[in-house]
This record gives C-alpha cells, sequence and structure tokens, in this order.
C-alpha cells in the first residue's frame, strides 16, 4: 500500500474519530454558552452588506449539508441588513435605514421580503434552525442618527408601551449620545445613555426583540478596540442574562486591543475581536502574531465568560471567493493569499483557540478550501487542545539546512534578535493597566502647553513625545456650550499650528495590518477628540474611556522572523507548530528536551517521541534530540507528537 493511500486512509479514519468524539463532547456540555470556540460562516467577507433572503438561505442549506457535520453550526447575517439597496446607500449614508415606530432597526422587505408584516427575522430564523443550524446576524452600537432624527419613543418592553419615567415620556433625542458617534459609521449610528431607565430601555428592547425573533447569535459593532463602550456592553450582558432564549454575545472590532481592555469584558462576553478587520492579505494574517500571544500569556484562552466561557476572535477566514470591504458588490474574485498563507492562517487560529467564522461564499466552495475547513487535526485542536501558547525556544535559518549544518554554523534566534525602531505611534489601553501613567504638562506661555509623555525605556536618544494643548477661540454662547459638556477637557494637536486634532478612534475602518499610528483630523467638537489628564498621569478620552499610551514600534515585527505555538491534546499528544514569517524559504528547529518547558508536569528526553507532520503527511518516526523542518516562505509546519514522560 503506498503512501498516499495511507494518507488517505489516516484522514478518513482521523475525521471519523473526530467527529464522534466531537458530538459526544458537545452533547455533554449543550446549554452552556461559548464551552468551545463558535464556529460558523458569516456573510461579510463574500457579500459585505447586499445580501438577500434568497443568497442567505441558499448559503445556510450548504453550510447544513457540508460544514456542519465538522461543527460550523452558526450562520450569520453581517451588517446592514436594514439598509434599503437602492441608489446612494453606501456604509455610511444616512436615510436609506428601515427603522420600526420604536427606532428599531428592521430587516429591509426589498432583500428579506419574509419580514413584511413586522416578522423581522422570524420566518428566516425558523428556516435555519429546521437545517440543524443557528442563526446570528450583526447590530451595530446604540441608536441609528435615523431614529434620533426621527425622534421615535422609546419602548418598555416590561410594561408595554412608551417608557416613562419622571412623570413623562422618554424619546430617541432624550438618550442619544450625538458626540460619540461611531467613529467609522458616524452617520449611522452614536451611543445611548445608560445612566438613564430610558436608555438601558432602549437597549432592552432592542434584544427582548432579537430573542423573539429567534436570534442565536449577535455580534455587536463599534463597541470595542478603539470604539470601547463598557457601560453599553455590561447593559447589553445583563439583558442576555435575563433572557430565557441563549444568545452567543460577540463584539467587535478589536483596533489595537490590549490584555487589559480583553480582561475588562471577557466575562461579559463570549467572542470579542482583538484586531482590525482580517482581509487576504500576508499583512493581515501577521498582524494576529503578537495580540494572540499576548492575549495566550494572560490566560484569556477559554476564560470565564458570559453564562460560559470566552474567546479572543481573530476574525473571519477570508478564503475561497470574496468580495472586497466596504463594497457594493457580492463575491467577485478569489482570495489572494497562497495556499502556504491560508494554512498558517488556518493553523495559527486553530493553535489560538480562535472561533472559526468562514467568510468566503459557500455556493462556491473548492476542493482546496474546503479540505482545509475540514481538517480533522485542526479542528480537533481548535475545539479540544490545552495549555495553548506560544512557543519561544525555536530557532532558525534562511535557506535549507540540515541539522548537522544548523548545529555547526551557528543559529539566529528570532524571538531574541530583533532590530529596534525609534518609532513611536499613539496608542490606548484600560485605564485600568499600569502602562498609561506617564503623561504630564508643560506650559510654554499663557495660551499653549503641551502635554507630554515620559519615556521609560531607557534611550538616551529619544525626545519626549509631545501633543500641543491650547484654549481654542469660541464664540461667547459656544464657550457656555462647550464648559458645560467638556469642562475641564481638551484638544489635542499635532503641531502648535492647530489645523490638527487627534481622535481616539480612527475615521475609516482599519483592517488587521493597518497599525493605528494616531489619527488627526480637523478640529470640532466631537467626544472622540476630547482629552482630560488625570493626576495620576493619566490621559483619558471622552469617546472610548480608554487612556493614551505611546509605543515604540518594531518596523519589522511581522514582516519577517520565525514563531511557534505549542498545546496538549486531549489524549496527551503535543501539537506544535513552526511559522515562518520571511520571505525566503527559513529552516526551524526546536529541541525536544524544550518542549517541557512550556508543558506543565511534562518531562521529555531524546528518543522519547515520535510522530508525523500535518502539511506534508511526513512520518518523522522516533524523533532524536531536536525537531527540524524546512518552511515556504509564509508558511508553517504542525507536528503531531507522542512523547512518553521520563519520571
Amino acid at each position: 500500500m503506498n503512501f498516499a493511500v495511507l494518507s488517505s486512509l489516516f484522514i478518513f479514519f482521523s475525521l471519523v474519530c473526530f467527529q464522534r468524539l466531537s458530538a459526544k463532547t458537545l452533547s455533554k456540555n449543550e446549554g452552556k454558552h461559548a464551552w468551545f470556540p463558535p464556529r460558523g460562516w458569516n456573510s461579510y467577507d463574500s457579500f459585505s452588506w447586499i445580501i438577500s433572503e434568497e443568497e442567505f438561505l441558499k448559503s445556510a442549506e450548504i453550510v447544513s449539508q457540508r460544514l456542519r457535520p465538522f461543527g460550523y453550526e452558526y450562520v450569520v447575517i453581517d451588517y446592514l441588513w436594514y439598509r434599503r439597496k437602492v441608489e446612494g446607500a453606501y456604509t455610511d449614508s444616512l436615510g436609506f435605514d428601515v427603522i420600526d415606530k420604536w427606532g428599531r432597526m428592521a430587516p429591509d422587505p426589498g432583500r428579506w421580503p419574509s419580514s413584511n408584516g413586522g416578522k423581522g427575522f422570524t420566518e428566516v430564523a425558523k428556516k435555519v434552525h429546521n437545517m440543524g443550524l443557528k442563526f446570528g446576524f450583526h447590530v451595530m452600537r446604540g441608536i441609528s442618527t435615523q431614529a434620533v432624527n426621527a425622534n421615535t419613543p422609546i419602548l418598555d418592553s416590561i410594561k408595554g408601551g412608551v417608557y416613562e419615567e419622571d412623570g413623562r415620556q422618554w424619546t430617541a433625542k432624550d438618550i442619544a449620545l450625538t458626540e460619540r458617534a461611531c467613529a467609522w459609521m458616524p452617520h449611522g449610528f452614536m451611543s445611548v445613555n445608560t445612566n438613564l431607565g430610558a436608555g438601558r430601555a432602549f437597549l432592552r428592547s432592542l434584544y427582548k426583540q432579537y430573542a423573539e425573533w429567534g436570534v442565536d447569535f449577535v455580534k455587536h459593532d463599534c463597541v470595542f478596540g478603539d470604539d470601547f463602550d463598557l457601560n453599553e456592553i455590561t447593559v447589553v450582558s445583563e439583558v442576555l442574562k435575563e433572557l430565557d432564549r441563549p444568545i452567543v454575545y460577540s463584539l467587535s472590532p478589536g483596533t489595537r486591543v490590549t490584555p487589559a481592555m480583553a480582561q475588562e469584558v471577557n466575562g461579559l462576553v463570549n467572542m470579542y475581536r482583538i484586531t482590525g478587520d482580517d482581509w487576504d492579505t500576508w499583512g493581515d494574517v501577521a498582524a494576529h502574531f503578537n495580540i494572540s500571544r499576548d492575549l495566550s500569556t494572560a490566560n484569556m484562552i477559554g476564560a470565564k465568560g458570559l453564562l460560559g466561557k470566552s474567546w479572543p476572535d481573530m476574525d473571519m477566514l477570508p478564503l475561497g471567493t470574496l468580495t472586497d470591504p466596504g463594497s457594493n458588490e457580492g463575491p467577485h474574485r478569489k482570495c489572494r493569499l497562497t495556499i502556504d498563507e491560508q494554512r498558517t492562517q488556518m493553523t495559527l487560529w486553530s493553535m489560538a483557540k480562535s472561533p472559526l467564522m468562514f467568510g468566503g461564499d459557500v455556493r462556491d466552495l473548492d476542493d482546496p478550501t474546503y479540505k482545509l475547513l475540514t481538517n480533522p487535526i485542526l479542528l480537533e485542536i481548535d475545539s479540544f487542545s490545552t495549555n495553548n501558547r506560544e512557543f519561544p525556544y525555536v530557532t532558525g535559518m534562511n535557506g535549507p539546512r540540515t541539522r548537522k549544518q544548523i548545529l555547526s554554523q551557528g543559529i539566529r534566534t528570532f524571538l531574541t534578535k530583533v532590530d529596534k525602531s525609534d518609532t513611536r505611534v499613539l496608542g490606548l489601553t484600560s485605564c485600568k493597566d499600569s502602562k498609561p501613567n506617564g503623561w504630564s504638562i508643560k506650559t510654554l506661555d499663557q495660551e499653549l502647553a503641551q502635554i507630554c509623555w515620559n519615556d521609560n525605556s531607557g534611550s538616551r536618544y529619544l525626545a519626549p513625545y509631545c501633543l500641543y494643548k491650547r484654549k481654542l477661540p469660541l464664540a461667547l454662547d459656544a464657550e457656555i456650550i462647550y464648559k458645560q459638556k467638556y469642562g475641564g477637557k481638551h484638544h489635542l494637536l499635532a503641531t502648535d499650528g492647530m489645523e490638527l486634532c487627534w481622535d481616539a478612534s480612527p475615521k475609516g475602518k482599519p483592517t488587521s495590518k493597518e497599525f493605528n499610528r494616531g489619527s488627526f483630523s480637523p478640529c470640532k467638537w466631537d467626544a472622540n477628540q476630547m482629552w482630560e489628564l488625570n493626576n495620576n498621569g493619566t490621559l483619558l478620552n471622552s469617546h472610548s474611556g480608554l487612556c493614551a499610551t505611546v509605543n515604540a514600534v518594531q518596523d519589522d515585527a511581522v514582516s519577517g522572523g520565525i514563531r511557534s505555538w505549542i498545546a496538549t491534546g486531549r489524549k496527551g499528544e503535543i501539537y506544535l507548530a513552526f511559522f515562518n514569517l520571511n520571505p525566503v524559504k527559513t529552516t526551524i528547529s526546536a529541541n525536544i528536551s524544550d518542549l517541557a518547558k512550556a508543558l506543565p508536569g511534562r518531562n521529555l528526553k531524546v528518543g522519547s517521541c515520535k510522530g508525523s507532520e500535518v502539511w506534508s503527511g511526513k512520518d518523522l518516526g522516533i524523533i532524536g534530540g531536536s525537531v527540524s523542518m524546512t518552511v515556504e516562505m509564509h508558511g508553517c509546519a504542525l507536528f503531531v507528537l507522542k512523547c512518553i514522560s521520563s519520571s
């Protein structure tokens, strides 16, 4: 029997075992929120916002037939399902949305005909459930600008009728925080005042309606990362606890997320994005290595979540047939990642136990993409592995090398040899973090002052990073309003010319690779540009409630080098992944004795392991002192090792 036949049989039996073990284990945890990283399909990468009911249900049917046996159980409609698909409508257009009399979004009946008569997504959810799947959709923060402009009444979903308090009825304009519009969709949505009973009542009415429609999954956007709104997240989480229907709660986006920010939300939610949008570029894939490492180090993988567990979400898998970001087109092009880059993405996502949400067009699911999505070893790792973390004890050399050459010629260790850059960027983090307490004020004259970051890197060559604070000239009535709303807060200027002010959140929706170096735009009275310097040295933003930091950036952090991850299987096997971020082939090695440094209670010696490599199908036999493989540029190797621990 040749190697190809043996390899096919191995994959077949692995798949059968995975499905049987998965079904048994998953059934034991039925009813627990996100006990394993959620898995499914989302419409955004292939349809942007323009998907119709017919297209969605056809896609759901294919997911049910081809992907559900592998644990892909959620089908999710992404954003703007309430926007009419007419000329002039796009991501941030105003006046094209369908809302009900209570200011709540309703499906566009032109694209979702079963919603006619106020049915919402009830009929769609029923059909999805009949396919054995779970139904989800995307929602934005707070309340829509359209509802505020119409000043719709607030529904009291507990008593029925208009919400009343303090002897009056409440409306959209009473609860809207117009200065806290979504930074990347400023004409679309804004926060609500959750300190008001009416604000909380509005959010409660939304999520009670979603439960009535039969929703199982909600992706809540413009509330995390740079757009952090902990108050709204907290209120929504409390409402979801009260519902009879379990709903998995997911946050987006994840621009500039830090472990401290993740620790503030993990107990309130089930998933939270940790980067900007991930698209099919190598830069986007590579941008996930640092943040996934940091969150695993902080023990955030599978931490306590809303009525179950929570998972750092590395975003959708943009594989197969796709559209373009923010497009008004449906699927029309193929994924631009090479097969090696796709394997790297899927392997990293699985080793970091990210939710797996496929984004490509399932109606055009090619065989290589299908095999990658359903690889039984990757799915086993994603669902059931433990001790998942970056493994720093790896070495690499460019170009193919024999083991003898590696040992004799010397080794370049990427993780300990990185050229530092003097580039510094503005960032945001939780004010509970210890990092942001480094700001102080320096007065230059009566009108002008600098707010400077005190660099603690120890470098003698870096001048302080400073922004300018100056009182802007205002008309008398505007000055009164400003003092009432923003007393003690101020703009931060890029130069003393006062032309541009620092935005806490970017005006566009950045992708994962677009590391935000500080966004400056014309100054205006917007909470996104309002900052308050506190006595403890923190610089607080009024839009997100996050604090400013200045970070040194290593320009080559994701442009090259090697990385590795390690995890333990449920039968004691060891999963070891090598990742080559270099633009050339690189031989990567790890000593067997070093594996125990990352695995509690394991003591491994030379000759104690045998194993195989997943992508090549190579049987490694009994492994000597080290495991080594030449990895293609931007590619990976994934080893399954069975080791005997010595006493």
